[in-house]
């Protein structure tokens, strides 16, 4: 495989699962997974251009044994009914784990206006299915709260399916996890058998949620499932799913394995912005785990005249 030199840079290098969330305050607010997977680092700007330099502020760092002390990953900060919270999953030590990926979810919260000052409180999200968890998010429609994320589920084959749940509180879901998309095409099963990292966003009709699929190599790749505005969303049913992936590697540009987004908008307003990571190479040297170059990019998409989302390539400006 040709290596190609990138054409684009960056909004922020070293930062994998980006977060952008802008609040009523007139900021943005960034959160990602960081290299040594050991903390929650959080910044804010009131411009997108201006996170790249903002300093990031430590605001959670995990304890040296117990169940949440490694591998912290994918943070997500919302601000849901007056609170801040910061959704992360966690592992217990390495030291007493026969296999590293034991993942469960958990939450912080704040009242505090300014969350980078604020005293968090730490809770687990129970997903109601004792397994290796991660990635999740939350989203409100139609007067009801969702939480959505990426779960191991005994007896069905593969590493991670999406599931969705109403939630009662920021910290608590209620009823039985409804799982929405499992791992089919050859497309998502390359390396690993993945769906995970979902993200949401409702537009023309529609609620979106993207999700990414496959090894975090440069087949990596997003897919997307979509259901009608006025469907019941815990009914798989009322759930379509793209065949092919909606947002995948550019090898004639040099962007790798794009993926794991979220969404936000420009600063007028105007535009929906796409937030993902990526690499510029394809060649990883060890465990891709622990490759420090996935580098949070961002990029203005569009709408089809039939209501979907196009994407275009990750190298595009």
């Amino acid at each position: 495989m040709t290596e190609s030199a990138p054409l684009i840079k960056p909004l922020i290098e070293q930062r994998a699962d980006p977060y952008i969330y802008k609040h009523h305050d007139g900021y943005y607010y960034f959160i990602a997974s960081v290299p040594e997977y050991d903390r929650l680092e959080l910044r804010r700007s009131q411009t997108l251009a201006g996170l790249a330099e903002a300093p990031g502020i430590t605001v959670w760092r995990k304890p040296e044994t117990g169940p949440y002390s490694d591998l912290i990953w994918a943070p997500e900060i919302h601000f849901i009914d007056g609170t801040w919270c910061i959704y992360f999953a966690a592992a217990p030590s390495r030291e007493i784990l026969d296999n590293l990926f034991q993942h469960r979810m958990y939450a912080l919260t704040t009242t505090a206006d300014n969350p980078q000052e604020g005293n968090w409180q730490l809770a687990q999200v129970d997903s109601g299915i004792d397994a290796f968890c991660l990635d999740a998010t939350s989203f409100a429609h139609r007067g009801e709260r969702y939480y959505l994320w990426a779960q191991k589920e005994p007896g069905i084959p593969g590493n991670s399916n999406l599931y969705i749940a109403p939630m009662d509180s920021p910290i608590s879901i209620v009823g039985k996890p409804i799982r929405l998309s499992i791992p089919e095409f050859d497309w998502e099963t390359v390396g690993f058998a993945v769906n995970e990292g979902p993200a949401v966003i409702a537009r023309h009709g529609r609620v979106f949620i993207s999700y990414s699929a496959s090894a975090t190599d440069h087949n990596y790749c997003m897919g997307l499932l979509y259901a009608d505005e006025d469907a019941d969303l815990l009914d798989p049913a009322s759930w379509h799913k793209s065949p092919q992936p909606v947002f995948q590697s550019c090898h004639q540009r040099g962007i790798y394995g794009p993926g794991h987004n979220s969404f936000t908008v420009s600063e007028d307003g105007e535009r929906d912005i796409l937030v993902y990571h990526a690499r510029t190479y394809t060649k990883i040297e060890g465990d891709p785990l622990w490759d420090p170059n996935r580098h949070t990019y961002i990029k203005a998409f569009g709408w089809s005249d039939d209501g979907m989302p196009v994407f275009g390539s990750p190298a595009e400006p």
